[in-house]
């Protein structure tokens, strides 16, 4: 019985073929729009915290100055090399302390040119950033303590000077000073922010501050909490220790601050999920719309069906077999805008993802709710001309013209 009755929906659905595509278009264009942008979401979400890992685990970022917006407190001091030693010896548990300086320069190399960052550190930061020497060798103890003119360049710098060319023990004019090659980084890409993270050029601390920024200010140092630790715990630590050594009263606040990479990814990606759901939600209106339209339709496909439903009740249907009839047409209607919508849906999130280079990560929760949330505007907006088919009065319809 059920299934003659979906025979008989999808018998009176293909001759109006164009009517019932339109009446499905608000459902089509809904359930696409929000598989849509819950997928091209998640694959948003997952590229910043890949991105936010890429920049170390359990990482701690100080610096000096309160950073509450655009720019910093400049009248905060820097810190110094006595401090990094502090934070080493007393704080735990520390993978790796990495103070930097940092400085902007054109490197030259023949003629080519290329303005690009360079950071002063340690073996170190290699370590807090997660990054990888695919070839060479990191810094030597000796090129540390005497701050010789030696680096290690990223990708980008790499291709812009060197293009295709092995850049290992050639040399790099910046500004003034010719520098050694001596590693080259394993490619990042892109950071959350926008940023190239290949674009830099790491020499050790002591070369920088002598030669770029000449003074023996640290401008940043960043902390690698060993895996179980708490960086929260360390956080507050390394606040306690660095108030004593800068002489803060109870009463002054922070003259530094201190970020956290998994607070950071926390923010970002909560933000991304809020958006998401956010336009999901607007996307789910076109959903009402078109349960209206498909309210509409049956509407008019039960005036026009009158005498039908007239021969139907007359010949001995009963009222709840009408009702099945017209609800089972609406409900089919809106699954089948559904499935077209989920194919379109997945289409589209494939084709962008490509373009937005995230990944690609369908989710089925959203597909399957989509889908039964399709059928269920059949059901709600179906019901009111089912049950106006069904009450018909058999001898006024078959009078209907």
């Amino acid at each position: 019985m059920f299934f003659n009755t979906i025979l008989l929906a999808l018998r009176d659905i293909r001759r109006n073929v164009l009517r019932s595509f339109l009446t499905i278009l608000g459902i089509i264009i809904g359930v696409a729009a929000v598989i849509t942008l819950v997928t091209v979401g998640n694959g948003s979400t997952a590229r910043i915290a890949g991105q936010i890992a890429s920049m170390g685990t359990n990482v701690l970022m100080i610096q000096p100055g309160q950073h509450r917006g655009p720019g910093s407190d400049s009248a905060a001091p820097a810190f110094t090399l006595a401090d990094v030693l502090a934070i080493r010896r007393e704080i735990s548990p520390l993978k790796a302390v990495a103070p930097s300086a940092n400085a902007n320069a054109t490197a030259v190399v023949g003629n080519r040119n290329w303005s690009t960052s360079i950071t002063g550190s340690t073996n170190e930061f290699f370590t807090v950033r997660n990054w990888v020497i695919e070839s060479g060798r990191a810094f030597e103890s000796t090129e540390l303590s005497a701050g010789k003119a030696v680096c290690v360049i990223g990708q980008t710098v790499r291709k812009n000077l060197f293009q295709e060319e092995d850049p290992l023990d050639r040399n790099v004019r910046l500004g003034k000073v010719s520098c050694r090659v001596i590693g080259l980084l394993q490619e990042k890409g892109q950071s959350s922010m926008g940023r190239d993270q290949d674009d830099l050029i790491v020499m050790p601390l002591l070369a920088v501050q002598r030669r770029f920024t000449g003074q023996r200010d640290v401008t940043l140092i960043q902390l690698a909490v060993e895996d179980g630790g708490s960086t929260t715990q360390v956080s507050e630590d390394v606040t306690s220790l660095l108030r004593k050594r800068r002489r803060l009263a109870e009463n002054e606040e922070d003259n530094f601050s201190i970020r956290d990479t998994k607070e950071l990814a926390a923010m970002l990606t909560g933000t991304t999920k809020t958006m998401t759901a956010l336009l999901s939600s607007v996307a789910a209106v076109s959903l009402l719309v078109g349960g209206i339209g498909i309210m509409n339709i049956m509407l008019v496909s039960v005036t026009e069906r009158t005498r039908e439903i007239g021969i139907r009740l007359a010949i001995g249907a009963f009222e709840r077999e009408v009702m099945m009839q017209f609800l089972t047409e609406s409900v089919v209607l809106s699954s089948l805008g559904g499935i077209i919508g989920i194919m379109l849906a997945l289409a589209a999130s494939y084709g962008l993802s490509g373009v937005l280079d995230i990944p690609f990560l369908p989710d089925m929760n959203i597909i399957l709710v989509a889908f039964f949330f399709s059928a269920a505007v059949g059901v709600i907006f179906g019901y009111f001309p089912a049950l106006k088919a069904a009450r018909l009065d058999p001898i006024d319809a078959l009078r209907h013209e």
